[in-house]
């Protein structure tokens, strides 16, 4: 298993999540030859997949262009916010059951959800492509802002 942590800097706002139909962007390493495909790798939670061998189903199935095994990942339940309470740390917002790969990089991208933490402001659509996002909340009349943003993986039991 492998937990994918998020580490940013949150202005004004929290509970900052992809929305339920995200496009999960990930650059990926085949567990048995070591290559890292240079593309993007696209899934969400909602893809189902079928294994080769009736093996049952994963989100993401996929072939290595270099050493052509198999190898799948499955989203564990519950996708975590990230919260201001625990600004600028890393933070666990999801896990993934790996086999025969290796998660090495994700990309934010979009969209993302937040909170106004004074207003309560519903804040959507919010683009994280360029590593930040700038924004005004009428109620609080406060800049809001999301920024500094890190990736990590860490093997979880």
């Amino acid at each position: 298993k492998l937990g994918l942590y998020l580490k940013a800097n949150l202005e004004n706002v929290t509970d900052l999540k992809p929305v339920d139909e995200f496009e999960w962007h990930f650059k990926i390493q085949c567990g048995s030859c070591r290559e890292t495909d240079e593309n993007w790798i696209t899934f969400n939670p909602h893809d189902t997949v079928d294994m080769s061998g009736s093996r049952g189903t994963a989100n993401l199935v996929m072939r290595c262009k270099f050493c052509k095994r198999e190898s799948s990942a499955q989203f564990e339940p519950k996708i975590e916010a990230y919260n201001a309470e625990k600004n600028n740390n890393f933070q666990k917002i999801a896990q993934f059951d790996c086999r025969g790969l290796e998660l090495v990089d994700f990309s934010p991208r979009d969209p993302w959800v937040a909170e106004g933490i004074e207003s309560g402001t519903k804040f959507e659509d919010i683009d994280l492509t360029e590593g930040e996002w700038v924004e005004y909340d009428e109620k609080s009349g406060e800049p809001v802002g999301i920024s500094e943003i890190e990736v990590q993986f860490k093997k979880e039991k």
